[in-house]
């Protein structure tokens, strides 16, 4: 089924809402600009004390005045406005939809699959505060439309580039060396005995402080400039460390890290995001206009977005339980049709959290392939949960709405032709792993049915894991302002400890974390969840087409019923890759991750 991109069923009611949101909005942008000038970023606040300016004052009391008056002029318009908007709301389509013919070539990691046996498949999710320029300001950020398209294009630029994998084979070899190390250039980097392309120092600086300054940067002068013409790096991990010591402060290759007990699936702390990304997700897109900038900018790699996800005003009864004044904030975008789509709006969130119709995206897409007679689909959920603190009865709640909601659209839009090859769940949780105060999401029967590749147990994390949620105050430090130096940052424990929430104790107690022996990670809020069981159940079937005895998939242990041996359909995931991104250092709050899956066939 094709989706029609218009979120209303007809050009009418779609015209009569243009009408009534245009006579809205000047009303909303000028109490937008009247907030905005009375609170500062403590970006803009350290450069006027750099700058000795002492004009600020006088520039907050006129543009308040101005601001302030514009509102009031506007007010009366903008009711009427209202009076024809809100209604409308009840024929509204839950999400907008954006398709355009890709013009970026990505690479495609499944090509001959059948020989290989297996498919591959990237996602990624972050949460990017792209709130009205006004209350962004209340999060250390502004400049929500410049973010919004710097943000794109620094997506399409990591995700449009070739997927290398550099190993090194020598007596003192220093594993696989990671993507962003062998082809992002660095500033006042020096060579390892290799060839690289050079990148004036400050560039990325510049560049971040363009985007927060208001002003809007073009692609090629972020971060790196050769995402369609790089060539594999050839490093000489021998001379790493006399070479080093008097050549500059980079330090040598890192050798990634590794998850599970085999020790054959990389983790990585990368500059960039991960090349080839299948669907990303992103959270707290509520700004319309950085929503629309935003798809503008994906378009070109993404041919599918959903975007304005959510309701608006008020919705029957049960639906949700207040006025909605923002919609949920998530936003998808696919390189694969999507074929259906449905959203849920929790109905119980509370106080500021409220206001925004938070839920549950729900799509299935058409990843494009075909075994036999089975046609490959995938499931993507994305979420982003209620926030306030000391509200882990709520979330919980929520948790176990989406288990149903879920459920209920997989059994609604499973076809019997179809082969379903991957089921994600991804968001913004709110909760983490590690704090006292989340303990009843952290036993959440959820983790039961989805496997997060982070989660050791219930409170426990895997000793490799970082935090994901940035410290508002502190987000233009030195340390943290670019990819370069937040990636150094992210791997340095001490570092840490400064610029990454640290868990929550219960009930303001005193907290002891982390316990001794364990490394600190952090708050790890932002999740990437995969699913075993919807795979095994609807695609274990044997040469007559019986439905098999459902099991688990053989990955740490046995499934716990064995297949017959003219069984076919027989699905294995593993996790190729997970990704800490630095790429978006000094635009949001968050640090977007990634996750590759490889499923055999």
């Amino acid at each position: 089924m094709s989706l029609r991109e218009s979120p209303f069923p007809n050009g009418f009611a779609e015209a009569l809402h243009t009408v009534g949101w245009g006579l809205v909005f000047p009303c909303f942008w000028f109490l937008d600009r009247l907030i905005a000038v009375c609170i500062s970023t403590s970006l803009e606040r350290n450069r006027r004390r750099e700058e000795e300016c002492y004009l600020h004052p006088l520039q907050v009391f006129f543009g308040f005045l101005l601001f302030l008056l514009l509102f009031l002029i506007s007010t009366p318009f903008a009711f009427l406005g209202f009076l024809l908007w809100a209604p409308l709301q009840l024929t509204r389509r839950p999400f907008s939809y954006h398709h355009e013919v890709g013009t970026v070539e990505v690479e495609n990691r499944n090509v001959g699959w059948e020989e290989a046996g297996k498919v591959t498949f990237g996602f990624v999710t972050a949460n990017l505060c792209l709130l009205p320029d006004g209350l962004a300001r209340f999060n250390n950020l502004g400049h929500s439309q410049n973010r919004a398209l710097a943000i794109g294009q620094r997506i399409v630029q990591g995700v449009s580039r070739p997927h290398i994998r550099i190993l090194i084979d020598s007596p003192s070899s220093c594993g696989t060396l990671s993507p962003s190390v062998s082809l992002l250039p660095q500033s006042g980097s020096t060579s390892y005995g290799a060839t690289e392309p050079q990148m004036q120092p400050g560039t990325v600086e510049q560049v971040a402080d363009a985007v927060l300054d208001g002003e809007i940067p073009k692609v090629s002068n972020m971060v790196s400039d050769h995402t369609n013409q790089q060539q594999p790096t050839t490093w000489n991990c021998n001379q790493n460390s006399n070479q080093q010591g008097s050549r500059g402060h980079r330090q040598p290759p890192r050798a990634l890290r590794t998850l599970g007990k085999g020790g054959d699936s990389p983790l990585e702390v990368s500059m960039l995001f991960p090349a080839n990304v299948d669907i990303v997700c992103l959270e707290e897109v509520f700004d319309k206009r950085a929503a629309k900038k935003l798809t503008e900018a994906l378009g070109p790699v993404f041919s599918h977005v959903l975007y304005d996800v959510g309701v608006y005003a008020c919705q029957p009864c049960g639906a949700c339980t207040s006025f909605k004044f923002f919609n949920s904030g998530l936003f998808l975008a696919s390189r694969f049709p999507v074929m259906e789509a449905q959203y849920h709006c929790f109905p119980n969130g509370r106080g500021e959290d409220a206001l925004a119709a938070k839920g549950l995206l729900c799509v299935k897409v058409d990843v494009g392939l075909q075994k036999g007679e089975k046609k490959m689909v995938g499931f993507f959920n994305c979420t982003h949960l209620h926030a306030p603190e000391r509200d882990g009865a709520i979330r919980c709640e929520q948790l176990d709405m989406m288990t149903q909601w879920i459920s209920e659209f997989q059994t609604m839009t499973q076809q019997p032709d179809e082969m379903v090859v991957f089921d994600v769940l991804c968001g913004d949780f709110n909760f983490d792993n590690c704090s006292p105060d989340d303990r009843l999401e952290q036993n959440h029967s959820l983790f039961n049915d989805y496997r997060d590749p982070c989660r050791a147990g219930p409170g426990k994390e895997k000793p490799w894991v970082l935090g994901t949620l940035l410290q508002q105050p502190t987000l233009y430090d030195e340390n943290v302002r670019t990819p370069d130096t937040l990636q150094r940052t992210l791997e340095d424990e001490e570092l840490r400890k400064v610029y990454l929430a640290p868990p929550v104790s219960q009930d303001s107690g005193p907290l002891e974390y982390p316990e001794p022996g364990e490394p600190w990670v952090g708050r790890r809020i932002d999740y990437l969840l995969y699913r075993e069981s919807t795979l095994t159940d609807r695609c274990r079937t044997d040469a007559a087409h019986r439905t098999l005895p459902t099991g688990r998939c053989p990955q740490d242990t046995a499934p716990q019923d064995t297949a017959p041996q003219d069984a076919v359909g027989w699905i294995v995931l593993e996790v190729e890759e997970f990704t800490y991104v630095t790429q978006l250092a000094g635009l949001t709050d968050h640090i977007p991750v990634g996750l590759r899956l490889n499923v055999s066939l």
